[in-house]
């Protein structure tokens, strides 16, 4: 096998596992929970879903209204009425600071997180916050992007796996996917915060002008500062574009290079 085919393979394999690691597999096994917990059908004894939710959940925010002894454990917080987010590795961050929010007790301010199949954080409270300005609850934007989010991934996963084992170009085109995801999140996130910012309703306590909220860095609206700013989930998704495009490069070097040596007829 020539040297850059192995090495494309290494490339798409290193982003296969990145992306089933920090998004896929935590979807796929958490997929519904939140439904069945809303329902009141969850059930612990049946599923996975808590053990996977409780692994990943180790590094992610936790409401200050969360009781200390339930973190970490989806049973203890379904059991307290505790808000529970995502599963998935969360990609952007939003943090809102007011002036009825002490940096004592909210040193983050009000943050919520972003995910593929989410949200997290201190969902309800932002929501809280946005009702005051006449804009929309968080889950009205982005519903098509999460319901069709994990079927998404695992069409991406399998692009990966026929990248691995076959070397047509086709499969090189629909790398580009992965390629783009960085850009593709950035855009979808931008649009919706415009969508927001420019469809407020007249039943807010403010009466303040359509804006577009702040995409990247630090903002002000009415009396709250926004910080918005990419987390985790968004630089693991910079490394799967860079091992994708890594990946493109070495097949197109190894079959310029093995067609360049096949004996002519």
């Amino acid at each position: 096998m020539h040297s850059s085919f192995l090495k494309s393979k290494i490339f798409a394999g290193i982003a296969l596992v990145l992306l089933t690691y920090f998004f896929t597999f935590p979807m796929v096994m958490f997929h519904g929970t939140l439904s069945d917990i809303h329902n009141d059908t969850f059930n612990a004894e049946t599923t996975y879903a808590d053990e996977v939710w409780n692994f990943y959940s180790k590094s992610h925010y936790m409401s200050t209204t969360t009781p200390e002894e339930a973190h970490n454990n989806l049973e203890e917080m379904v059991n307290s009425g505790s808000e529970i987010g995502s599963a998935s590795t969360p990609i952007w961050s939003v943090s809102l600071e007011a002036p009825n929010y002490p940096k004592e007790a909210f040193p983050l301010g009000i943050p919520v997180y972003f995910h593929f199949d989410g949200f997290s954080g201190e969902v309800h409270e932002m929501n809280t916050i946005n009702h005051y300005i006449g804009m929309d609850p968080m889950w009205v934007g982005g519903q098509f992007e999460r319901a069709i989010g994990i079927y998404a991934l695992l069409l991406l996963s399998l692009i990966f796996v026929y990248f691995i084992a076959y070397n047509k170009k086709v499969f090189s085109l629909l790398m580009l996917i992965p390629v783009s995801l960085p850009i593709l999140f950035l855009a979808d996130y931008a649009y919706w915060l415009y969508w927001f910012g420019h469809n407020l309703h007249d039943w807010g306590a403010f009466n303040i002008k359509p804006f577009m909220p702040t995409v990247f860095g630090d903002g002000k609206v009415a009396q709250l500062i926004t910080h918005s700013y990419p987390t985790t989930g968004f630089f693991v998704l910079v490394a799967i574009a860079l091992f994708s495009l890594l990946a493109i490069m070495a097949k197109k070097k190894a079959l310029a290079e093995t067609t360049a040596e096949a004996p002519a007829h």
